[in-house]
Formats: structure tokens, sequence, C-alpha cells
């Protein structure tokens, strides 16, 4: 009997262990689809579906363009990203998947951010890139150089960062990610450009400075909400 209560136990909480990862990603589709409808008045963890019925095939296409090279130059970090994801495509409500083509101008700079809600897996299209990304404590750094035809797996949620090698010419990439909304903090637009600010107290003390260089920091984002 004691084997037994033993062995129910264990199944217990494997069973929960296996419930509580599959509730961290998106959650499984019930129908073949469920086309967002943007003009719903419901809330719920995601969109409303439109009538299946009154889909057609235009609802499972979008004419993204991503082989286009986007402009650069209007970024202080010199990078941009264009995102595909429920917001922009509705038919990729509740299916799991979004993607991004991110360009990236001469030394440009994808910073350190997070994306909550997805893993992300990147494919290089074109140029050099300097990548990686850091762990929960003890904050280890797996980096690396990669050209094009290379891919490099970001695990969800965890702080990572992509740069262009080159001084004289762009680099691309193109990413999938494991969420129709897959969301997006940057670590230091966060940190120092939130609205209201953190306090100067807590950030002079977490990153051991003066807080006239916090002070600084927060006004390079105040002032630049375009980052």
């Amino acid at each position: 009997m004691a084997s037994f209560t033993s062995s129910f136990h264990l199944l217990a909480v494997l069973l929960a262990l296996a419930s509580w990862q599959a509730s961290a990603y998106d959650p499984s589709p019930l129908q073949d689809f469920c086309i967002a409808d943007m003009k719903s008045p419901v809330r719920v963890n995601g969109f409303a579906c439109k009538d299946p019925m009154a889909a057609s095939s235009d609802d499972f296409f979008n004419p993204a363009m991503l082989d286009k090279a986007r402009d650069t130059k209007a970024s202080k970090v010199r990078s941009n990203v264009t995102n595909i994801n429920v917001i922009n495509f509705p038919g990729l409500n509740t299916l799991g998947i979004s993607l991004a083509r991110i360009d990236y101008g001469p030394l440009g700079v994808n910073t350190p951010h997070i994306h909550p809600r997805a893993t992300e897996l990147l494919t290089v299209l074109e140029g050099t890139l300097y990548l990686g990304f850091v762990t929960s404590n003890p904050n280890r750094l797996f980096s690396k150089i990669v050209t094009k035809g290379d891919v490099f797996v970001f695990p969800k949620a965890m702080i990572h960062f992509q740069m262009n090698l080159a001084h004289d010419k762009p680099a691309a990439a193109l990413s999938s990610l494991s969420s129709q909304n897959p969301g997006v903090i940057s670590i230091a637009n966060a940190v120092f450009g939130s609205k209201p600010p953190i306090s100067d107290d807590v950030l002079a003390t977490a990153f051991q400075v003066e807080k006239d260089l916090i002070h600084w920091l927060q006004s390079q984002f105040w002032e630049n909400n375009n980052y």
C-alpha cells in the first residue's frame, strides 16, 4: 500500500508539472482556425473569433513584403524590426506563431530585450551578426558569431540581443516566434524610460552609481520616445 501511495503521489506531481509547462505557452486551438475579430467588444486572453463561415483566403494571407529591406537610419540604435503578429495579421489568432524581420544598419544593434511569451528562432538572411542570450541566475552568457543561412534559438523570456558586425554593410534576419503575440520588453527602455519613472534611489542602488548618472540616463529615454 505504501508503494502504491508513493507511486500515486509521484504521478500527481508529474501531471502537475506537465500541466504547468503546458500553460506556459499559447493555448492549444480547439478548432481549425479562429480569425481574430478586431471589432468585437469581447475581451478574452487573445481575441474573439470571426464567424468561420465568413472567412476567406485573404484572412490567411498578409502582403508583408518581408523580402524588402527596411530603413534603419531613423533609429538611434540603427535597427528596424518589422513584426508580423496577430495585431496586423488576424489569421494568426490561436495558432501560436508569429514572425519578425530585423534589419540592421552598419554596426546596428537589436538591443537587449525579452519576449515574455515566446521562444525565438532566428535565421540570418544577410550579413554577419554577433548575438547571444543570458540565462537566469547565475546569468551565464551564450553568444556566437553567425552568418547568412545560420540559425540560432533564444529560449523563452531570456534576455537576448544581436549586432551587425559590419562597419559598411547592412544585415538582416528573420525570426519565428512561438506565440501569436510574443510581446517585447526592451531592457534599457523599460528600466530608464518607464512612465512614471522608477525611483532614482532604486536605480542608483541597483547599478551602484550616483543619482546624477541615473537622471542623465533617464533623460535619454524620456526625450527620445522613438528609441
